[in-house]
Order: structure tokens, then C-alpha cells, then sequence
């Protein structure tokens, strides 16, 4: 069986967040939410759960970081080509997110957007071309 990823993310408004996601993309699995939480699912292995702040505390006795202040941290989904990159943060800018808060990466093999979302958690969306990033490494040794 493959192994699943969960990224818990606190979120000040339920309702509003769960829009958002499902704007970029994600669909939400009702059999995992309630009025405290939303499983947002963009593959069958990602799913990105949003918490209300009451709920994400039950799992942690740490302070909320607010995301639009100090980075918590950077979550990277992968894209099936640069296009599929743009459509995304496209998406997200139409739903309300901050496009490109972090620098844009183009290195031909490699093409890399970000956004945040309407509680200040980044995202960046990247496409790469396998086979060319491992000549260029191969090259460079």
C-alpha cells in the first residue's frame, strides 16, 4: 500500500477554506469532515485537512503560528507540465489567494509557481521534466 500524506492545517475560516481548495483543485471527502474539519484531497496519496484553530489545538500544545507573519513552512504538490503549474496558481489568485509570494523558478527541466492561501500557508507548485533534470545533474558532476 502507498503511503498517504496528511498536511493538518490550522485555517481561521472553515467555510471560506474549504472554497478555496476546492477553487485550486482539491476535492472534499466528506466522510472526513464535520463543522471542525475538511479533508481536502488532491490525490489519492495528499490530502490536506483543514482544522479550525479549536480543532487543530486538540493535537498540539504549541501557539498557531500565524502563516502570514512567520513561516511555518513551504509545501511543494507536483504538476504534470508547466501549464497544468500556471492553471493552479491561476486558480488561486481567481479564488482569493496571493500569487507568487516566493520567487518563480524557471530552469528549463524545472518550473515553479507559488500562492498562499487565505490563511497565509504557501504553497508552491512545480513541474519537472525527470529525465532532463538528471542529464543536467549528471552533467554537472
Amino acid at each position: 500500500m502507498a503511503k498517504l500524506i496528511f498536511i493538518n492545517l490550522p485555517v481561521a475560516d472553515l467555510e471560506r477554506a474549504t472554497a478555496f481548495y476546492e477553487a485550486v483543485g482539491a476535492e472534499k471527502n466528506e466522510q472526513f469532515c464535520d463543522a471542525t474539519a475538511s479533508c481536502m484531497v488532491f490525490s489519492e496519496t495528499i490530502h490536506a485537512m483543514l482544522l479550525t484553530h479549536d480543532k487543530f489545538r486538540q493535537f498540539t500544545p504549541k501557539k498557531i503560528a500565524d502563516a502570514r507573519d512567520v513561516s511555518e513552512v513551504l509545501i511543494c504538490i507536483s504538476a504534470d507540465s508547466r501549464e497544468a503549474v500556471d492553471d493552479m496558481v491561476g486558480k488561486a489568485r481567481a479564488a482569493g489567494g496571493r500569487v507568487d509570494p516566493c520567487p518563480q523558478q524557471d530552469y528549463g527541466f524545472m518550473y515553479g509557481r507559488s500562492f498562499e492561501d487565505p490563511d497565509g500557508h504557501i504553497w508552491e507548485v512545480m513541474w519537472m521534466d525527470l529525465a532532463a533534470a538528471q542529464a543536467a545533474m549528471t552533467a554537472s558532476v
